[in-house]
């Protein structure tokens, strides 16, 4: 029988696990809904107490374990149109904005990164409006979505794009008919024609530097930062900003906020920022 109850001690042993490798910080009245997830863990590899599935966490140098024990402990509830003003704002301003810019500079490469993308709803949604808004002329852009989560379980899901009614119910019939295949009564599947245009990685937004290339002219990262203090918070939108095309945009949940006096970004609706 496998220890049922965990001691302050391991409770801030696990916590600090997380904090290290992923920034989210585990407040104390986490503590119940932890011990009943890691649980299962414990079932599943047979560990008796926390203090040995800490250990094993810790020694663990692929990090699958981490990975794992994240899938365990965070919420990755979504659906397509999830805060729907800001796809709105993103249809009618912000990608308005940035393909006339573009089109000025004789660019045809527009950036997009959806960061903790979860089951991968926000960047197919992201995918469908970019195709819709840019018609025709879409496949003369380079306009794909790269998609990342600290996950694997979540990208292995978003890379399926197989998705209940419940998911889905709130998108305009227009799109569920033109972009979804139907599979059942139920289940509906994001056809390959948008699936070839989403890139999921895995990627945890704690490195210290964000390798890539080219900055990006729209950045989602939504109900990601709920999970982190501020001083983990303040540090990613630093790495965001610099790597944020000028007159780029940040979109964060509407439930998070950036503290303004610390920020680069300028405020321009809520839970929108844009790089001036």
């Amino acid at each position: 029988m496998f220890q049922t109850q965990l001691s302050v001690p391991e409770y801030h042993a696990i916590r600090d696990i997380v904090y290290k490798h992923t920034g989210i910080n585990l407040t104390e009245n986490k503590k119940s809904l932890i011990v009943a997830r890691l649980h299962r863990l414990l079932n599943k590899y047979g560990f008796k107490t926390f203090r040995e599935y800490g250990s094993f966490v810790e020694k663990d140098t692929t990090r699958q374990a981490v990975s794992e024990l994240v899938n365990q402990i965070t919420t990755t509830h979504t659906f397509f149109y999830r805060e729907k003003a800001h796809f709105e704002f993103f249809t009618a301003q912000a990608l308005p904005e940035i393909l006339a810019y573009l089109r000025n500079k004789n660019s045809r490469d527009i950036r997009v990164w959806c960061s903790g993308c979860s089951t991968g709803e926000e960047a197919y949604m992201l995918a469908m409006l970019l195709m819709e808004n840019l018609g025709a002329e879409y496949f003369r852009w380079d306009a794909g979505i790269l998609a990342t989560d600290i996950s694997n379980k979540v990208l292995e899901s978003a890379k399926q794009g197989i998705y209940t009614e419940e998911r889905v119910e709130v998108l305009p019939e227009y799109l569920k008919r033109k972009y979804f295949q139907k599979l059942d009564k139920n289940l509906w599947a994001v056809k390959d024609s948008v699936k070839r245009e989403v890139t999921f990685r895995r990627f945890n937004l704690m490195n210290p530097n964000f390798p890539f290339k080219e900055k990006f002219h729209i950045i989602f990262c939504r109900n990601v930062m709920i999970y982190f203090d501020r001083v983990t918070k303040q540090s990613l939108i630093r790495r965001f900003y610099d790597i944020t095309a000028p007159g780029g945009y940040l979109f964060i949940g509407h439930s998070e906020s950036l503290d303004r006096d610390q920020c680069r970004y300028t405020y321009v609706v809520p839970a929108v920022y844009r790089k001036i």
